[in-house]
C-alpha cells in the first residue's frame, strides 16, 4: 500500500457521461428560455412603434364610420319627417273628403225634399186644372147666358173680328194679337185697358171660372204675369187671337182652359 493511499484525493471526481448530458440539457434549456425571453422583449420593445404608425389609419376609419353613421341618421330622420308629412296630408285629405261627403249627402237630401215638394205642388195643380176642366165642361153643355149693354157691344166687336190674322203687336183693324184685340174691344165702349196681357190680367176684379159672365176677360198664366188673354162671350165659349196659325177664333173653354178671369164691366 502506498503511503498516500489513506489520504483523500482533493481532485473532483470525474462525472459520468450521463451526468454531463443532463447538465448540458439543463443549460441548453436555460439558454433557450433566455433567447425566447430576449426575443419577446425585443418584440415588445418594437410594438409601440408599430401601433404608433397604425393610429392615424384607425382614427380616419373611425371618423369615416362616424360620418356615415351621422349621414344615415340624418337620412332616417328626413325619411321619418317625410312620412309624417305624408300621413298628416292623408289624414287632412280624408277629413276633407268626409266633410265633402256629408255636405253632398245634405244637398242631395235637400234636393230630394224640394223635388218631392215640387211634385206635390204639380199634382195639386193638375188636380185643380182637372176640376176646372170638369166645371168648364159643365158650363159648355148646361149653361147659357145673354149679354146686354156694354158687354153685348164688346162681344159683338170681338165676334166681328173672327177670321182675321194674328200679328204680334198688332191692334187692328185688319190684324191683332191677343191683348190688342181685347184692348180694342173695350176701347170702342169707352173703357181704357193696358196694352199687354200681364197688365190686363189685373185690370179688374178677379172672378172664379165657375162664375163667369159674358164680357169677362180670360187670362192664361198667373195674374200679373199672364201670357195670353181673350174675351168670354157666354155659353162656355171665348173669342181670342190665338196664334199666327189659327188667327182670331171662337173656341169652347175646354179647348184651352184659362187660368183665371177678371171683370171690368
Amino acid at each position: 500500500m502506498s503511503h498516500t493511499a489513506h489520504i483523500r484525493s482533493h481532485r473532483k471526481p470525474r462525472r459520468s457521461a450521463s451526468s454531463l448530458a443532463m447538465r448540458a440539457g439543463v443549460a441548453g434549456g436555460v439558454l433557450s428560455t433566455l433567447a425566447v425571453a430576449g426575443a419577446s422583449g425585443s418584440a415588445n420593445a418594437a410594438e409601440p412603434v408599430t401601433q404608433t404608425l397604425e393610429l392615424p389609419t384607425l382614427t380616419a376609419d373611425l371618423a369615416a364610420q362616424a360620418a356615415q353613421s351621422a349621414d344615415a341618421t340624418q337620412q332616417a330622420a328626413a325619411n321619418y319627417q317625410l312620412q309624417a308629412e305624408r300621413d298628416a296630408a292623408a289624414a287632412k285629405a280624408a277629413k276633407q273628403a268626409k266633410a265633402d261627403l256629408a255636405e253632398a249627402k245634405q244637398k242631395a237630401a235637400e234636393a230630394k225634399k224640394k223635388a218631392e215638394e215640387a211634385a206635390r205642388k204639380a199634382a195639386a195643380e193638375r188636380a185643380s186644372r182637372n176640376a176646372e176642366r170638369t166645371t168648364l165642361a159643365a158650363t159648355d153643355t148646361g149653361s147659357t147666358s145673354t149679354a146686354t149693354g156694354s158687354a153685348a157691344s164688346v162681344i159683338s166687336f170681338v165676334k166681328a173680328q173672327i177670321g182675321k190674322s194674328y200679328v204680334l203687336g198688332a191692334s187692328g183693324p185688319s190684324a191683332y194679337d191677343c191683348s190688342g184685340l181685347v184692348q180694342s174691344a173695350f176701347k170702342q165702349i169707352g173703357v181704357s185697358l193696358p196694352r199687354v196681357s200681364q197688365d190686363q190680367s189685373t185690370a179688374g176684379t178677379q172672378v172664379s171660372l165657375s162664375n163667369l159672365q159674358p164680357g169677362d176677360i180670360l187670362y192664361w198664366g198667373s195674374a200679373g204675369s199672364a201670357y195670353h188673354v181673350a174675351v168670354y162671350v157666354g155659353d162656355g165659349m171665348f173669342v181670342g187671337a190665338q196664334n199666327p196659325s189659327t188667327g182670331i177664333v171662337e173656341k169652347p173653354l175646354s179647348y184651352d182652359p184659362p187660368t183665371g178671369a177678371v171683370r171690368v164691366l
